[in-house]
């Protein structure tokens, strides 16, 4: 069984190497990956980590199943969740430790692997394994953002920052759900192609850098009632001012780090819900399948151009995902 493990040095990433199969035990299946997909964490862990296998979100086919798994077998299409033991309910600091391809667990850039049979979705026919990979991370991510705690309804508006899994993903199923789209990018040809997804408005965030007020006059001045800012520190006092009062932010983003000044006074004075997002669990995930969403890959990458991928994604130059084909 051939798969990569992180180096910890920046160049090259990654090393392929093989291993031994292990056989799927009481309540396990083992699946056969067909396809990978990247999400910006996927770069902090390889500044962070060594000799773990990457990689969270990844979709193949069950090649075993162990003693006491129903309702699964052998054949079966399946995609399988961020944290295999995050099923449902409310999250913990156990079932967060189950986050595939981080630290502590190996990931899905592997030829195959073993996982809890609770922890995966059956994909319909309709999906592809390339686009079945994308939803785990990206996906749950922009569902819980709009329909957890506080859902989206029909005619609200919906600010999305930028044109990556997460934004793109939102946009969809915001569009699905009834709501007006913002959405923002440096790049005119992405934002027509967000227009063609149904964006209802689009912003040049590099042509006009006070985004937020651009916001604030396609909303009469009101704001957006919901925003989902993926790019954290550097971006949210901005969303905190394109969004209305009693509004509120689904907040996942690290593309600008962690650390930095967040305007309290406006969170409180517009009574803002600020909602932190950390992916979402497998019940998600299977609702998300349920949705018929179709996902939007920019890229699939061979297995052997895995550093291609990662190189990719470093330079943000795609629309949607980055997908590493495996079988």
């Amino acid at each position: 069984m051939q798969h990569y493990i992180l180096t910890g040095n920046e160049t090259p990433r990654l090393k392929l190497t093989s291993g031994a199969q292990r056989q799927p035990v009481r309540g396990e299946v083992a699946v056969d990956l067909r396809a990978a997909s990247l999400n910006y964490r996927d770069l902090i862990v390889a500044k962070n980590a060594k000799d773990n296998v990457p990689l969270s979100d990844g979709a193949g086919v069950i090649s075993a199943v162990g003693e006491g798994v129903e309702g699964w077998k052998v054949g079966d299409r399946v995609v399988i969740g961020f944290m295999t033991g995050w099923v449902d309910g409310p999250i913990t600091p156990a079932k967060q430790a189950t986050s595939l391809g981080g630290q502590s667990m190996n990931g899905v850039l592997t030829e195959q692997i073993v996982v809890p049979a609770d922890s995966i979705v059956r994909i319909p026919d309709t999906m592809t394994f390339e686009e079945a990979s994308t939803l785990p991370c990206a996906g749950v991510t922009a569902f819980a953002a709009l329909f957890e705690r506080r859902p989206i309804q029909p005619g609200e508006t919906v600010l999305l920052l930028g044109t990556g899994g997460v934004s793109i993903f939102a946009l969809q199923l915001a569009k699905q759900a009834g709501a007006r789209v913002i959405i923002t990018s440096s790049s005119d040809e992405k934002l027509a192609r967000a227009r063609a997804l149904g964006a209802d408005a689009v912003i040049n965030y590099r042509t006009t850098p006070e985004w937020q007020n651009e916001v604030l006059k396609l909303t009469d001045g009101i704001g957006a009632d919901l925003a989902v800012d993926v790019g954290g520190p550097a971006t949210l006092n901005k969303t905190l001012a394109a969004t209305r009062f009693d509004g509120r932010i689904s907040l996942m983003g690290v593309l600008t780090g962690f650390d930095g000044h967040i305007d309290t006074a406006v969170i409180l004075s517009k009574r803002i819900t600020l909602q932190g997002i950390y992916v979402g669990s497998v019940a998600m995930l299977s609702a998300l399948v349920k949705t018929g969403i179709k996902p939007q890959v920019d890229q699939v990458f061979p297995f052997s151009e895995a550093e291609a991928a990662y190189d990719a994604l470093r330079d943000a130059g795609h629309f949607g995902k980055l997908v590493i084909k495996i079988g």
